[in-house]
């Protein structure tokens, strides 16, 4: 799975060149770099193209290319590089239940469970405004600060619900099954939130990226900056032109050169 993989490309490109051993120390500063420097976004999607799960296709797109990605691309990429390193991870499958409170969703949301002599450890680098910056301690009960907002996991019946406190209140974002999942889980589960004009992913635009002082996320034509302290600031992206310079100036996103930006602007509402 991993005979492909470059770690020193993955690490260049998320700037980190600390020590390459499987530690809680590494594993923390590994899961802040990763979300600031390679950020969520569904553009292939909104332009038809394949996603693929492959390490080649993810080492292409999100390192080589400085593209982003959305949970599959992702968290693969976060685990095959863990894995290099010597950490023993496995990835688990949740229902989004974020703003959609009463609704059961199918278990299409991926998030990685790492296993450190300090405990296990729950890590996502691929939840869009809401992504951790730091992989939480895999306890229950426990109020839990990252560098850009505080979380907790709760049980709820057999699997696990992980929320976070917005506006100081708790809001659930995912509810996780502890089963491993296989790759094949992830290829199904990816072609139909690629594919189907049932899935967000195929008529939202969106991109997310954490920086030292706030979050940035944006919605179809809807920038959003959110401070620690919930602060929050929006903006109404106008044109075309505007959007491209928000996706590469503010989500550094190296747009292909044949993007139909016409298409993406239609789906953004412009």
């Amino acid at each position: 799975m991993t005979n492909d993989f470059d770690l020193d490309a993955y690490l260049e490109r998320i700037g980190y060149a600390g020590m390459r051993v499987p530690s809680l120390a590494v594993l923390q500063e590994l899961h802040l770099r990763h979300p600031s420097s390679i950020p969520f976004e569904n553009l292939d999607v909104i332009l038809k193209a394949p996603v693929r799960l492959d390490t080649a296709s993810l080492v292409d797109k999100l390192i080589t290319r400085k593209r982003g990605g959305y949970c599959y691309e992702q968290n693969t990429l976060l685990m095959t590089a863990l894995q290099r390193m010597g950490f023993t991870v496995r990835s688990l499958a949740g229902r989004v239940q974020w703003q959609a409170p009463g609704r059961v969703a199918a278990r299409h949301h991926m998030a990685l469970l790492i296993s450190l002599p300090d405990g296990e450890f729950l890590a996502d680098v691929g939840f869009g405004g809401l992504t951790l910056t730091a992989p939480l301690r895999f306890v229950t009960d426990i109020e839990q600060k990252t560098p850009h907002g505080t979380y907790r996991i709760i049980a709820v019946r057999d699997e696990f619900q992980v929320q976070a406190q917005v506006n100081g209140e708790w809001h659930p974002l995912f509810q996780l099954s502890l089963a491993e999942q296989a790759a094949a889980d992830w290829d199904s589960a990816n072609w139909f939130i690629s594919t189907s004009p049932d899935s967000i992913f195929t008529r939202t635009l969106m991109a997310a990226i954490p920086t030292p002082d706030r979050r940035y996320a944006l919605r179809n034509n809807r920038l959003s900056a959110h401070d620690p302290a919930g602060h929050a600031e929006q903006h109404t992206i106008s044109s075309a032109d505007e959007l491209v310079s928000v996706l590469r100036d503010r989500f550094r996103l190296n747009l292909p050169k044949d993007a139909d930006i016409s298409a993406i602007a239609s789906v953004a509402g412009i």
